[in-house]
């Protein structure tokens, strides 16, 4: 009786505690099932489900790893009553491969970013048809290509298919001209016809037929694929001689026509592919010139597809159907998506015209200085991916100290250059925008980065939920982390002297009512008494303490109370199917472009603080919004799109860890390391920020953890979110300029 009375508690545990969450459909029907725990299982297949997983790997209750030759429990055989009531609070997290399930469980940490990207090759036959179709080489044909009359397609002929078709008659005429060349000339104006309008048609390469056999098919030629008579005009042409003659028309060939077709093929593929939806377009022209065009005229057969029941005689080299795929968002070139590809270009731009035209002949200092904050975009994305290869082929040790070490170098970088620009040209104001930088970026993470995933995640699903006990401990640190750091600030209102730079008597009278401008507290009085002896020993304590607390934080989430996140790694995989993984990217190759992205980023940082000068000195924009803003929140783009795609997923447990982890290091590590990099070279930066900061921060961290406390959100909440977020950005932009600037 015991034994059938406890699991008949954890059923209606797992069916009452819980009304919130959406029932799982069993695939037996409505009839009942064979064992009591049925029900239970569905609820906390709903509720991991609830929790988001890192996509539907076919799995319809994700398990953690248990050991070979034991039987996997249900949920409600792994559960208490308690614990039970506790289901919503997981973080369910699949993967692929070891591999992808080892740098999941290293980065899904406290403290560590959340790289998205994955570091492993995906199974070919786990893809999506979408996904198949984005890495074809247009040499497939298909059942039914439908109607080719498209946006895209129409876009494609008023982009590049009138004046390529043009040039492919010029050719064919020079071709001609040239005698020994027409075989050539008759297939550029057949290749004309084609690059006019290329859908549904068909590229062959065939076997040279004789030209007796191609004068007997004559023009009754016909077959089931092609609905009718094959045209003249499309027939190989074969040159009337063999040997010097042949030799001959191909060296006119390769001399005069191939060479001016094949660059119009290379500026319409980089085109194409810049603009990312006409990447088939690209793939289209590259094929033409690395394949047909170097083809013998002879065997390029070319037709118009009608029918596709009857299979073609010969490999098909070329077959497009469409010009524009809206969802190659989602290609990758060897694991770096595409967008990343398209902007690496950008960073070699910027450091040429940025080192060689140091005197501003070619372009201004706001050209380059917006050419060197783009590039720490796509540097950002090359860093946070090496950083999840080494992480997913090493150990947590290992992984935890690259991540701490270069998990913040992106900020690091620009920050430690401006303040050494500041401190040779004795500019305060070089300081001041790095305490904006360093604002905004607590601000936009706190309330931006999760609004925004919140919105964009509850247009797709009504009701987010998440751990609120990670985002708990997150809240916590963030509370100490941001009193520890304005606590020199507060030291310096109650004991600092206030010293303004004009004051009026507006009343006439000296006894009466003074307005001031430009005051500040001096910490300098008495030769500097109050400051050194009193908020410098105070700042380098508390930069003492705020790493100490963070490493504290790492010991309690990661060794004493794992529990709070409760991660389970999922083994399950699509039926039939076991791979193994295949990396991007080995450790080696990882950490080169690791070290090479830093130093690249090292010297677009330079720059951009080489070139910010003009921009904060005739700016009429305050240099308070500049710093919150542009310098702010461009390094943190790519971290700003993971997250959106987490929310997307239904994970929003890892979209508030992205915005929560990149503010506590803002305040435990990249502050602290500033600090001391004052004690060994000596720049204006003091921790003693302004008013504007203090309270757009602290109002921020408390509205935070407002929303938080419940554990699940909507997109109201982050609306709430992202528009304090708005708010304050407009304070900042009203804001007059920090004194100095």
């Amino acid at each position: 009786m015991a034994t059938e009375a406890e699991p008949g508690r954890r059923r209606r545990c797992c069916a009452q505690d819980t009304p919130d969450v959406p029932k799982v459909p069993d695939s037996r029907g409505d009839s009942d099932g064979p064992g009591r725990g049925s029900l239970c299982e569905r609820h906390c297949a709903a509720i991991n489900n609830v929790q988001g997983d890192l996509g539907d790997l076919g799995c319809h209750l994700h398990r953690p790893r248990v050991p070979a030759g034991t039987s996997t429990p249900s949920c409600c055989q792994q559960h208490s009553e308690e614990t039970c009531e506790s289901c919503v609070g997981k973080t369910t997290l699949t993967a692929e491969n070891a591999v992808e399930a080892n740098k999941l469980s290293n980065n899904y940490k406290f403290g560590f970013k959340k790289w998205k990207s994955h570091v492993t090759a995906r199974p070919w036959e786990d893809r999506s048809e979408i996904v198949k179709e984005l890495y074809s080489d247009l040499n497939v044909i298909r059942g039914s290509g439908g109607s080719t009359l498209t946006c895209g397609n129409v876009l494609y002929l008023l982009l590049f298919g009138w004046w390529l078709s043009l040039l492919y008659v010029l050719v064919a005429a020079v071709m001609l001209v040239t005698v020994v060349g027409a075989p050539y000339g008759w297939l550029c104006w057949d290749l004309a016809g084609y690059f006019l309008w290329p859908f549904g048609k068909v590229i062959q390469k065939v076997e040279v037929p004789k030209c007796q056999q191609a004068s007997e098919a004559g023009a009754g030629e016909s077959s089931a694929l092609l609905g009718g008579p094959t045209p003249r005009h499309w027939r190989p042409r074969c040159w009337a001689g063999t040997g010097y003659w042949r030799r001959a028309g191909t060296a006119a060939w390769l001399c005069l026509g191939y060479p001016a077709l094949a660059l119009a093929h290379g500026l319409v593929c980089v085109a194409a592919w810049l603009l990312i939806v006409l990447i088939p377009v690209a793939k289209l022209s590259a094929r033409a010139a690395s394949r047909v065009l170097l083809l013998p005229p002879e065997r390029v057969l070319i037709r118009r597809l009608r029918m596709t029941e009857v299979p073609l005689e010969g490999e098909v080299i070329l077959c497009c159907y469409r010009a524009a795929n809206p969802y190659y968002y989602k290609y990758a070139v060897d694991g770096i998506n595409v967008f990343a590809v398209n902007l690496l270009p950008l960073v070699l731009v910027t450091l040429v015209l940025g080192y060689v035209d140091s005197a501003n002949r070619l372009s201004g200092s706001a050209i380059k200085f917006t050419l060197a904050l783009l590039s720490i975009m796509p540097l950002s994305y090359y860093i946070g991916m090496a950083i999840a290869s080494i992480s997913a082929q090493s150990n947590f040790a290992v992984g935890a100290v690259v991540n701490a070490t270069f998990g913040s170098i992106t900020e690091l970088t620009f920050y430690i250059t401006a303040l050494i620009k500041g401190s040779r040209e004795g500019n305060r104001c070089y300081a001041e925008v790095v305490k904006s930088a360093l604002t905004g970026t607590l601000v936009g993470c706190v309330l931006f980065v999760p609004g925004l995933c919140m919105v964009i995640g509850g247009i797709r699903h009504q009701e987010q939920r998440f751990n609120s006990r990670s985002a708990g401990v997150s809240s916590a640190l963030l509370f100490l982390s941001v009193g520890g750091v304005f606590a020199p600030t507060l030291f310096s209102k109650v004991y600092g002297k206030l010293v303004c730079g004009e004051c009026h008597n507006v009343t006439q009278n000296p006894l009466g009512h003074y307005l001031c401008h430009n005051c500040h507290f001096d910490l300098m009085d008495n030769n500097g008494t109050l400051y050194y002896s009193h908020v410098q020993p105070l700042v380098y304590t508390v930069s003492i303490l705020l790493p100490a607390a963070y490493l504290i934080g790492l010991f309690f989430t990661l060794k004493t109370h794992t529990h709070i996140y409760d991660i389970h790694i999922s083994d399950c995989h699509m039926p039939g199917h076991h791979h193994s993984a295949v990396v991007h990217w080995s450790r080696w190759r990882a950490l080169v472009i690791l070290l090479l992205s830093t130093l690249c980023m090292s010297a677009c940082a330079d720059l951009a603080t080489e070139h910010i000068s003009p921009i904060l000195t005739n700016s009429t924009i305050s240099q308070y919004f500049i710093g919150v803003t542009v310098l702010a929140m461009v390094p943190e783009l790519p971290e700003i799109v993971n997250g959106i795609q987490f929310a997307l997923q239904n994970n929003l447990s890892l979209s508030i860890e992205i915005g929560n982890c990149i503010a506590v290091q803002v305040c435990m590590l990249q502050i602290p390391i500033l600090v001391l990099f004052t004690i060994f070279y000596p720049t204006n930066f003091t921790l003693v920020f302004s008013d504007l900061h203090v309270y757009a921060s602290m109002f921020s961290v408390v509205l935070m953890n407002y929303i938080f406390m419940d554990g699940k959100c909507d997109y109201f909440q982050g609306t709430v979110l992202v528009m304090v977020y708005f708010i304050l950005l407009a304070v900042y932009f009203f804001a007059p300029s920090p004194s100095g600037c």
